[in-house]
């Protein structure tokens, strides 16, 4: 007497439609037919389980492979800005990445027995502008030379970029600099041109342009309610 098999729901799919071919999404089934069959088609459906979940996880990891090389900004009017990518290069660095952090408008170079220097080197941070004082306090001939300094700072980080020296690359209050017309869109533009597709990069300030929005792949915006 033959052994009862139990009954199957087992997938099949017409010729030509898009989840014909089990890495297509078989998530979604076109029809299904209930069959009685022997046990070489039992091994067959099982091997077909084994390849779905097979090309699922393919999928899985290619999507979590785009967080890499990705951009983020953190915006808006709040404060917190500066903590959050802060934030970030903590994470990234217990994760054995290298971090580089380039600051803008927030005076001279560091002291070197600072904490952030304590960081170094899983993050490095530098500065460029030479005043201590705001810049937005300066004369103009003193922002006009300060101009140049961030303009060196914007050239390190294309070259940091194109280099490929960190994982990630933070350029704090560098939407700042757009907002107060000290350097156009279009040059911050070609400088995250400029990453590798596993360098990731992180963007603050308040200001947000349109260009800048269609190339990032992360927003964050932080309102100021109190």
């Amino acid at each position: 007497m033959k052994e009862k098999l139990p009954l199957l729901l087992f997938p099949t799919w017409e010729q030509g439609h898009p989840d014909f071919h089990p890495c297509s999404g078989a998530a979604s089934m076109v029809k299904y037919t209930h069959m009685r069959q022997h046990r070489s088609t039992i091994a067959r459906f099982l091997s077909y389980m084994d390849l779905r979940d097979t090309c699922r996880n393919q999928k899985k990891r290619g999507k979590e492979n785009i967080h890499m090389g990705r951009i983020q900004i953190f915006t808006g009017d709040g404060y917190g800005k500066t903590p959050a990518a802060l934030g970030e290069a903590l994470l990234a660095a217990s994760k054995g990445q290298r971090v580089v952090i380039i600051q803008f408008l927030k005076g001279r170079g560091l002291d070197d027995n600072g904490f952030e220097r304590k960081l170094e080197p899983e993050i490095k941070i530098f500065r460029f502008e030479k005043s201590d004082s705001d810049y937005f306090s300066l004369p103009k001939e003193k922002q006009q030379e300060e101009v140049r300094n961030i303009r060196n700072g914007l050239n390190f980080a294309k070259k940091v970029l194109t280099t490929g020296e960190c994982d990630l690359l933070i350029l704090d209050e560098v939407l700042e600099l757009v907002r107060k017309d000290i350097i156009e869109e279009e040059e911050l533009e070609n400088v995250l041109e400029a990453r590798g597709e596993d360098t990731a990069v992180t963007l603050t300030g308040r200001h947000l342009g349109n260009r800048l929005k269609t190339v990032a792949d992360r927003i964050s915006r932080i309102e100021k309610f109190k």
